[in-house]
């Protein structure tokens, strides 16, 4: 069996790497990174960071960044993205399938296994009580990412406006995601080629302070024979990923026809796959109203149970969408049992939503590599974190609304859209458990796992009071 990128995967490996680390004992460091992913995007690079810069170092600090800034231009989880880029810069295609394999493993089984128990106990008081709790601590936690995100983009007026154009263009307007995310990558790109300081704020998710040199890591600083442009490689790699990304949609949609459930999951997320730019809490916003509103495939309060889920295992924030597949086909299954169709669904939905994550830095890495420190590139990834901050923003608003009030209202003139909240439907306990989680995170300096746990705590005490009483 040959690898993409021409070496024999079948053969014996030599002993050491030019860089001198094995395949061995990179796998074992990815295990462990993948086991201590959690904390969404900013905790999981930043344990890649110190794990595999710091510690082990590996990979400079420059190209480490670099690494990042491509990702997070590209649709999909950057973190997991970061993780195919390094692997495969390491160990070439072998090294980046592994790497990016592992990272959503974990997360893939522990998200399956609390569907599960959701769909089957649920309805009991403790299980009740732990989900309500999650909600007013995952809206917390959404609300310090806004914080967290805007600390690090909006540095100066022009990134502060296209945060704000993204969040009203999103909340009054519902201008389409992917729209607002493009247009914010031309704004910063036209920026940045002009060679506008605005435009060049920093990006990702860790600091561009000094740190390890290039020249003084394991890969050292220059481009590996391997991660130099080869389009035959490119052409060869690109076809094989797609036909694996599309293939078992098209069989499905050919086999059990477009209005099935599977064949509306594969199709939904394939699509989501191709606009999910601006990391988990931007595109749940997209993947709610599309799979709440259009397709019915769970509620709002449920779309804030798969997200507690996903805050509180490791890998990817996005595996919240297993969760979603999960439930869409629970509850349509056609002529198989609900669990074994939810599972079929859980599977097909991870699969669409990550093989293209391959693809993307298979593609375009090689291309990447020869471009660091790329003003124009700068530039647009600066004015796409921007815009990610209104629409987390607007995230946390839907979250409120529906988290925090049973009723809501839409109200429409002159092209605008607003959901307005029944103040007389406020839920209370909802509301002071989410404030408890605020002061917790903002004040106190809590971290996610505590809160989640303590809030979660909260939550099964008052569901268990009320069936007492």
């Amino acid at each position: 069996m040959s690898d993409f990128a021409g070496t024999d995967i079948g053969a014996s490996p030599a002993p050491r790497e030019g860089h001198g680390i094995t395949f061995g004992e990179a796998v074992r460091v990815w295990v462990r990174i993948a086991a201590l992913s959690f904390g969404g995007p900013a905790g999981q690079i930043a344990v890649m960071h110190r794990i595999l810069v710091d510690e082990k170092r590996w990979i400079g600090e420059s190209r480490f960044l670099h690494a990042l800034n491509y990702c997070m231009l590209l649709p999909g989880p950057e973190a997991q993205q970061l993780a195919i880029y390094i692997g495969w810069l390491l160990h070439k295609t072998k090294g980046g399938l592994v790497a990016g394999t592992l990272f959503v493993l974990p997360g893939f089984l522990s998200i399956l296994a609390l569907s599960y128990l959701y769909v089957i106990f649920g309805n009991v008081g403790v299980v009740e009580g732990l989900f309500f709790g999650l909600k007013a601590a995952v809206l917390a936690i959404v609300l310090q990412a806004v914080v967290r995100i805007g600390n690090r983009a909006l540095k100066n007026r022009v990134m502060v406006l296209i945060a704000v154009a993204a969040f009203l263009g999103i909340f009054a307007f519902h201008v389409p995601f992917p729209l607002i995310i493009l247009s914010a990558a031309v704004v910063g790109y036209i920026g940045g080629r002009a060679g506008s300081p605005l435009f060049q704020v920093g990006g990702g998710h860790g600091s561009a302070a000094p740190g390890l040199a290039d020249r003084d890591s394991a890969l050292g600083e220059t481009t590996p024979a391997h991660a130099r442009p080869n389009l035959t490689w490119s052409l060869k790699i690109s076809a094989i990923l797609l036909f694996l990304w599309l293939g078992p949609v098209a069989t499905i949609v050919l086999t059990l026809g477009a209005d099935s459930v599977f064949s509306q999951i594969g199709i939904f997320f394939s699509k989501m796959a191709m606009v999910t730019f601006g990391g988990a809490y931007a595109v749940l916003s997209y993947v709610a109203q599309q799979a709440v509103q259009h397709y019915g495939w769970l509620q709002p309060g449920e779309m804030l149970d798969g997200l507690g889920m996903a805050e509180t295992t490791p890998g990817p924030l996005i595996m919240v969408v297993q969760f979603v597949g999960f439930l869409g086909a629970f509850r349509d299954p056609g002529t198989l049992s609900p669990l074994t169709a939810a599972t079929l669904a859980s599977i097909l939905t991870t699969w669409v939503t990550f093989v293209p994550c391959f693809l993307w830095i298979f593609l375009g890495a090689p291309f990447i590599e020869g471009l660091r420190n790329n003003r124009a590139l700068t530039g647009a990834m600066s004015a796409i974190t921007a815009a990610v901050v209104g629409v987390i923003m607007n995230l946390a608003v839907w979250f409120a609304l529906h988290v925090i009030f049973g009723e809501v209202v839409r109200w429409q003139a002159y092209g605008i859209a607003l959901d307005i909240p029944v103040l007389s439907s406020i839920n209370v306990p909802s509301f002071l458990l989410t404030l408890a989680a605020v002061i917790a995170i903002f004040r106190f300096r809590a971290g996610m796992i505590q809160t989640l746990l303590a809030v979660s705590l909260a939550g099964i005490v008052w569901h268990m009071g009320i069936e007492l009483f």
